[in-house]
């Protein structure tokens, strides 16, 4: 019986894995869980899972919870930060959206916790700190990321497998065929009818604007200790191949099955054992078209802009996804248009000086920084 601690439980992969545990109970179990502020979602989870330990980050939403027997509730970020390091779990699946999953990971870390990481901003921020300490305290970051689960099981499961390259898929999200001209007029509603995954919807914009595949670039080179050389991406239309590796004698492996989160995070959960999964399967007995090609950055600039901060490195990918986050943000609130994402990173990266990343403090500040940059950048172009 493996003990999880469940981070971020009311959102996408947080309602997911609570599905995978309940109905794989007599291998796993939530034991404790923490969310944000959505107390009556929260409450029904509570009385589905009856955790030991749960917490809500706002603690006026706590009071508003209701509770079974048997579980204690507490209220604050201190009291969410408890459950990632809870003493009876097993393993700490991180799944809470944005900058503050870092702080999770590093307390179940510092708990001595493997981590199961749904949260790709840990390392695409935090990554130069991360990875040392988890090292040094002998605890496992297990990927949940689809692409990087997919990478891992082609490395046979090992993080520091050798490999030629490491091929990382794009659907393209819901404007991949769109031009510039049409790209100026799209809404956040359109954003967000992705093609082939059902997600939240910061990462469905990011999918849309390619960003996100930018930030799992950069979560590849710190997970796989991979140079950037050596990671290609690729647009896949239809999201059956969710990563390939490459080897030096030019064979390559990948990873196969229908687009669902409930597969990588069963897998981070269960390794070393492999359970069964309900759903549906590839019938390689029928046609199955697989189609790849080269990703449209042209159009989608925040690909390279992700990507350049993260070869830039130290504090230059935390500034590059605050103001992303704030950007996507404001999009979705109608207060600026889809191609003003970019612009808006673009402006806060150029205004942003590079420090080497030494401490969750300092990203914590380099954080906040990038996003007042933001604000008033969105605010400029929204003409406030």
């Amino acid at each position: 019986m493996k003990n999880i601690a469940l981070i971020g439980s009311t959102g996408s992969i947080g309602r997911q894995a609570i599905e995978v545990a309940l109905k794989n109970k007599d291998s796993m179990r939530i034991v404790a869980m923490a969310a944000g502020s959505s107390h009556a979602l929260f409450a029904r989870q509570l009385a589905l899972v009856r955790p030991e330990y749960a917490a809500l980050a706002d603690e006026n939403a706590a009071k508003m919870c209701s509770v079974p027997a048997g579980t204690r509730l507490c209220g604050g970020e201190r009291a969410a930060l408890d459950v990632a390091a809870f003493e009876g779990a097993d393993i700490v699946l991180v799944a809470a959206g944005g900058f503050s999953g870092l702080k999770y990971t590093l307390a179940a870390i510092a708990a001595g916790k493997d981590v199961a990481l749904a949260n790709k901003e840990t390392l695409v921020c935090g990554g130069d700190i991360v990875l040392p300490l988890a090292k040094r305290a002998g605890v496992k970051i297990l990927p949940v990321d689809s692409e990087h689960s997919a990478i891992w099981q082609c490395l046979g499961f090992e993080l520091n497998a050798p490999f030629k390259r490491l091929i990382i898929t794009a659907s393209g999200g819901a404007f991949r065929d769109l031009s510039p001209e049409q790209l100026e007029n799209v809404t956040p509603r359109q954003a967000l009818e992705h093609p082939t995954w059902n997600m939240g919807a910061k990462i469905t914009v990011d999918s849309a604007t390619l960003l996100n595949k930018g930030l799992e670039v950069i979560e590849a080179h710190h997970l796989f200790g991979a140079e950037y050389g050596k990671i290609t991406a690729v647009l896949h239309p239809q999201s059956i191949v969710h990563s390939m590796v490459e080897f030096e004698d030019g064979a390559v492996l990948a990873q196969l099955s229908f687009p669902t989160m409930k597969l990588p995070i069963q897998l981070a959960l269960t390794y070393p054992k492999r359970l069964p999964l309900a759903g549906a399967q590839l019938d390689f007995t029928k046609a199955l078209s697989l189609q790849f090609s080269p990703l449209n950055t042209q159009n989608f600039p925040c690909f390279s802009l992700a990507v350049n901060s993260g070869r830039a490195g130290g504090t230059l990918p935390c500034a590059m996804n605050a103001a992303g986050e704030v950007a996507v943000h404001a999009f979705l609130r109608e207060q600026i248009r889809f191609t003003d994402i970019p612009r808006v990173i673009e402006g806060v990266l150029s205004a942003t000086d590079r420090q080497q990343a030494e401490s969750y403090e300092q990203l914590a500040a380099a954080d906040a920084i990038a996003r007042r940059a933001a604000e008033k950048i969105v605010a400029r172009i929204a003409g406030k």
